[in-house]
């Protein structure tokens, strides 16, 4: 092969993703996002129908729940690196393997412990796919206008993952057992397999030097660890207990190490001079402070839901759908709206909308407000995901192509790290409004409204077993202390949101686009004609 066909074929390969098939290509990155996305919801509904058949105590029912979410997060950082080292696209298609192969070994599982290493493999598996899908995007869509466009399209999936799963998990568990919510990966991976690898296109990063191993294993432990301890507080485990304190101690020692070890060395893992960039780190504490509030918030608003205006499960996912759909509406609006307002004022403007929709919600009391309540939804899912898109598009953008797996990760990481804390956090503040309100209850005995300050359904429950005038009295307290909690966690929420609504002025003032791709001309000769690329 001559010298002048090699290098035309090097070019064509750079310019993969310029012609008509990246479109095409978005399609199945958004099919492996839907995947992920859905899995990390789709067991909360079939958790009864897996303690019925698999009889897993307590803290095994916790892992199989919990075990996806804290592997998946923990690796985003290790594979999202070596991704831009081996190839994209293989490490991409060795999670779709890993992916459907637990799926079935979780289906079929026999016992807690199979389970709980199938959720763990399952979340090996997402964590290859989750930073492949943005960076193979980020290759796709040269052009910042068209890949703002591709953005919003991913982020409009990762909504409706998001929300589907429990919906998909009902309706599968009404006609089929609990296995068949994991069943559903396999045929689906098994057509996502071979058309990944006949459409997506292969990419790594232009870095030298070796692969920091030892740092890869260093963040994914440290993640791990604290992952694991803000999920134990989120849960409301006692901050003094050591099966909380540990792992956030020894999670935040190694990642204080691995920040060290890469600054030190020559080929680092990943380049922090990348958060020196305002662009960059703003958009990642930007991610952080919206999934705070969002996942906090949602916890606590199926609660609401649930326990104080007593709607059923099926009820409750169907109220909180219209946030779903806003979200989606504003992903696909966001390419124009970035265009036209810049990543400043999109982001600022979407924490403002939203912190204005928290505030709205605080109307909400122990009657049902239909209107004021999809009024507030709307608001939030629109204003959440505008100021998301905005974050995760600018992240992206300012990050070097070379690069682009590693940004992929740390944004998939501080969305994860986002979401425990908020739980964490806003869990925190909700039981510290909630429990003074249950003191002093007549006719209660102070043990009594000491379990029933722990949660609401424990309220339910010890108020049942008192029964009476006495019962009726805690009962009533208990909505009432609720809702006042409901009440202060929304203005604590609001607070942030506006944090994040000064934290978004760093951001760029208007969208910098680079130049589009330009096509490269087609081969002159019969030769280069025949050139396989």
């Amino acid at each position: 092969m001559s010298g002048t066909t090699t290098a035309a074929a090097v070019l064509r390969r750079r310019a993969a993703g310029a012609g008509a098939d990246r479109w095409v290509v978005l399609v199945v990155l958004c099919v492996s996002l839907l995947l992920v996305a859905v899995d990390a919801t789709v067991l909360h509904v079939a958790a009864p129908a897996v303690t019925e058949d698999l009889k897993p105590g307590g803290m095994e029912l916790l892992w199989i729940v919990d075990v996806y979410p804290l592997v998946c997060a923990s690796l985003l950082i290790l594979f999202g690196t070596l991704g831009d080292r081996i190839g994209r696209r293989r490490v991409l298609l060795l999670g779709y393997t890993l992916f459907g192969v637990a799926s079935g070994l979780a289906a079929l599982a026999q016992s807690a412990e199979v389970l709980i290493v199938a959720r763990a493999l399952l979340g090996v598996g997402g964590a290859m796919i989750m930073p492949a899908t943005l960076s193979i995007l980020r290759q796709v869509f040269p052009d910042r206008r068209e890949r703002a466009l591709a953005i919003g399209v991913w982020s409009a999936v990762a909504a409706v993952g998001a929300a589907v799963g429990p919906l998909l998990g009902g309706f599968l568990l009404e006609h089929f057992w609990w296995g068949s919510v994991f069943l559903i990966n396999i045929p689906l991976m098994l057509v996502s397999l071979p058309v990944g690898r006949l459409l997506l296109p292969e990419s790594k990063g232009d870095r030298e030097g070796p692969w920091d191993v030892v740092g890869a294993l260093m963040a994914a432990a440290g993640l791990f660890g604290v992952v694991m301890g803000v999920k134990r507080l989120g849960s409301g485990e006692s901050v003094g207990s050591l099966l909380t304190v540990l792992p956030l101690a020894v999670g935040a020692v190694l990642l204080a190490g691995f920040v060290r070890r890469q600054r030190r060395r020559t080929y680092p893992l990943v380049d922090l001079k990348m958060f020196a960039r305002p662009a960059f780190s703003t958009s990642v504490g930007c991610i952080v402070l919206a999934m705070l509030a969002l996942v906090g918030l949602e916890l606590i608003a199926a609660q609401y839901l649930q326990l104080v205006l007593g709607l059923s499960p099926l009820e409750t996912g169907l109220r909180l759908l219209p946030l779903t759909f806003a979200a989606m509406a504003a992903g696909l609006a966001g390419a124009r709206m970035l265009r036209r307002f810049g990543p400043r004022r999109m982001v600022c403007t979407g924490f403002c909308l939203t912190a204005f929709a928290v505030v709205l919600l605080t109307a909400l009391g122990r009657t049902d407000e239909c209107a004021l309540m999809l009024s507030g939804f709307v608001l939030l899912g629109f204003g959440l995901e505008t100021t998301l898109f905005g974050a995760y598009e600018s992240m992206l953008s300012e990050a070097p192509q070379e690069q682009a797996g590693g940004a992929a990760a740390i944004g998939e990481t501080s969305y994860q790290l986002g979401a425990g804390i908020g739980i964490a956090l806003l869990g925190t503040v909700m039981n510290a409004a909630y429990a003074p309100g249950l003191s002093g209850v007549a006719g209660v005995p102070a043990s009594a409204a000491a379990s029933a300050g722990h949660s609401l359904g424990e309220a339910y429950e010890v108020s049942a077993r008192l029964g009476g005038s006495a019962g009726a009295a805690l009962r009533h307290a208990a909505r009432d202390a609720f809702v006042h909690g409901l009440h202060v966690t929304l203005l604590v929420s609001a607070g942030l949101l506006l944090l994040g609504a000064v934290m978004a002025l760093r951001l760029p003032r208007v969208m910098q686009c680079e130049p589009g791709p330009v096509d490269l001309p087609a081969p002159r000769d019969a030769a280069d004609s025949r050139v396989s690329v």
